[in-house]
């Protein structure tokens, strides 16, 4: 999507009425055009000046997949700089769900994760994230349907990207845009603690989920390697300060890696800070992606569920649709750039 300003600038330059650049945004966020022969508000003079000076996409979609069972969809972009990112749809009866991301590849290396294997390229804009979302817009509104939530959980660590995150957070939830209301936005992080600060303050109403995997440094160290800068006691501080600020529920992820952070030790200290109200813990099985790790049996992971149920803390498995796709955050592109 072009970005709001250019299209301002393009407009006045070409001597056009100031109320014709919030008629382009519009039929970007609302209209869903993919180019300016599609804004048939505008006159055609107009939309043919408009396309010659600016391309309405920052990304093309490169490649498609969708599960056998139709619930879930991935595709793969190309930036105009030639790199690769993906968003992945997540379709449910009553809500449809875009995963996006906010970097090409990944700073975090996290050793379970294909977007860490990829290394960190650059940031995503707010404009890119954007089209992720208005790309899968597009495609459901043939059906009658429409994206009810996005969540920022895609390649890359939302709150290293925090400027273009919350701005394009502040896109999804224009009024005179795409209106996705504050409450049906969710950002994930590892635990970037100026990020969760921001958060706290410029976007209380978004919802918030971090990444915890681990409970004891030493493994966190291991897993998730930024904790040696934010340490689980740092970020439980933040946490504690974001819930009593905005009053929201926070979500605390865990892939589960068996052999790995199943035992009782990682259950115990874990129960220990997360036996809080307004805390709860999502389970989420791990989708082989290499790294030495292998994927949970089901029976695994209702046992690890039920072990931290019994030790008080409020928990649920997430279902991760998409495995036969490689849905996984980065395992398209990875396997692009590996070919």
């Amino acid at each position: 999507m072009i970005a709001r300003s250019e299209i301002e600038t393009a407009v006045a330059e070409l001597g056009a009425a100031s109320y014709r650049a919030r008629q382009v945004y519009q039929a970007l966020t609302q209209g869903l055009a993919v180019d300016f022969e599609e804004m048939t508000v505008l006159p055609r003079a107009l939309r043919a000046s408009l396309g010659a000076r600016l391309t309405p996409r920052t990304l093309e979609p490169v490649e498609d997949w969708r599960s056998p069972a139709g619930d879930t969809e991935k595709t793969l972009f190309a930036t105009r700089d030639g790199h690769g990112v993906e968003a992945v749809l997540l379709r449910y009866p009553r809500r449809a769900t875009v995963c996006v991301s906010s970097q090409v590849g990944c700073a975090v290396g996290c050793p379970f994760c294909s977007s860490g294997r990829l290394g960190f390229t650059r940031q995503l804009s707010a404009e890119e994230m954007m089209d992720q979302v208005l790309h899968w817009a597009r495609l459901l509104r043939p059906e009658g349907r429409r994206v009810t939530n996005v969540v920022f959980m895609g390649m890359g660590e939302p709150l290293l990207n925090a400027d273009e995150t919350l701005r394009a957070c502040g896109l999804l939830n224009d009024p005179e845009g795409f209106a996705l209301a504050a409450r049906a936005l969710s950002i994930s992080t590892v635990g970037v603690v100026p990020g969760i600060e921001r958060l706290s303050r410029e976007a209380p109403q978004v919802n918030l989920a971090v990444s915890l995997h681990a409970a004891t440094d030493d493994l966190r160290d291991r897993l998730v390697p930024l904790n040696r800068r934010f340490g689980l006691d740092v970020v439980f501080a933040a946490c504690a300060r974001h819930v009593r600020a905005t009053r929201r529920k926070l979500f605390f992820e865990w892939v589960v890696l068996p052999g790995v952070n199943d035992g009782e030790e990682q259950v115990a200290a874990a129960a220990s800070r997360l036996r809080r109200p307004l805390y709860h813990l999502n389970l989420i099985p791990f989708n082989e992606a290499g790294g030495g790790f292998r994927a949970p049996t089901r029976d695994e992971v209702e046992s690890l569920r039920r072990r931290f149920v019994a030790a008080g803390v409020r928990c649920t498995v997430r279902r991760s649709p998409g495995g036969e796709i490689e849905a996984a955050c980065g395992q398209l592109a990875l396997r692009r750039l590996e070919r």
